[in-house]
């Protein structure tokens, strides 16, 4: 379940809004004036989430080069490929 705050709670509450991040790994969104303004998380899962960012980057890239380029390999073509360059 999300946990929603109002932004105050992280200057009030700080300890436990960091427990919450911290210590439960959970994600919270603060509010402000009744509406979602922020969220706060640990480094951990904003480390995992960059990641996945940076994978998702990396595939678009590849299929912009695939849709720019007229050859299409099999699955068999490009592992025959790499084979051959590893045992030479």
């Amino acid at each position: 379940m999300l946990t929603i705050r109002p932004i105050s709670d992280l200057r009030n509450h700080f300890t436990e809004v960091e427990q919450e991040v911290s210590g439960k790994n959970k994600p919270v969104i603060f509010t402000t004036n009744g509406r979602a303004s922020m969220v706060t998380m640990s480094f951990d899962k904003f480390s995992k989430l960059s990641h996945l960012d940076y994978i998702e980057r990396a595939l678009d890239e590849a299929d912009i080069y695939a849709n720019s380029h007229a050859e299409n390999l099999t699955h068999d073509d490009v592992f025959s490929k790499i084979n051959a360059k590893i045992n030479g």
